[in-house]
């Protein structure tokens, strides 16, 4: 288990990291701004550019929520009972749907492929395998930690990878 300044030092990190991802994003922001005021109010692009200043501003909302659940302090995560083996495997298609499902699990996994901008999460609870497919950010190490906050897991028991069974 990482020490109490080692834990700090992680989360100083963290914070910095979404920091700068805040003033990128008022950047782009403001970019967008006077992009979209040189072409005008009419057609296509303008429409395109109030779709981008929405999925940015929702973002900037995103990392900011982020931001505060990291700094709050979270209580450690019960151990259930294991059993012999998984005997259901749960898929969800629904990212809160999984988050309920998986909160607090044993071991979860996740896979990141930018190829194919897929993001996948596999959660090891009582037995069950969780999974979860779907588009997530890119930045793994953020991604590792917003798991771990999501899901109310500690940060060791997430590795990159795939939950197999057998």
């Amino acid at each position: 288990m990482p020490s109490k300044d080692e834990a700090l030092e992680a989360l100083d990190f963290v914070i910095n990291v979404l920091k700068e991802h805040e003033k990128d994003l008022d950047r782009l922001v403001g970019e967008l701004g006077s992009i979209t005021s040189s072409v005008g109010e009419t057609g296509e692009i303008a429409d395109k550019i109030d779709r981008v200043e929405e999925r940015l501003s929702t973002l900037q909302t995103e990392l900011t929520s982020l931001v505060d659940n990291l700094s709050s302090p979270r209580k450690p995560p019960t151990t259930p009972a294991t059993s012999r083996g998984p005997s259901v495997i749960v898929r969800c298609k629904q990212w809160d749907d999984f988050k309920t499902l998986a909160r607090g699990s044993d071991t979860v996994s996740f896979l990141f492929k930018e190829t194919e901008k897929s993001f996948q999460a596999d959660a090891l609870k009582n037995g069950r395998v969780l999974t979860y497919s779907g588009d997530l950010p890119k930045d793994l190490k953020l991604l590792k930690v917003w798991l771990a906050s999501e899901l109310e897991v500690d940060e060791q028991q997430i590795f990159e990878g795939i939950l197999t069974i057998g």
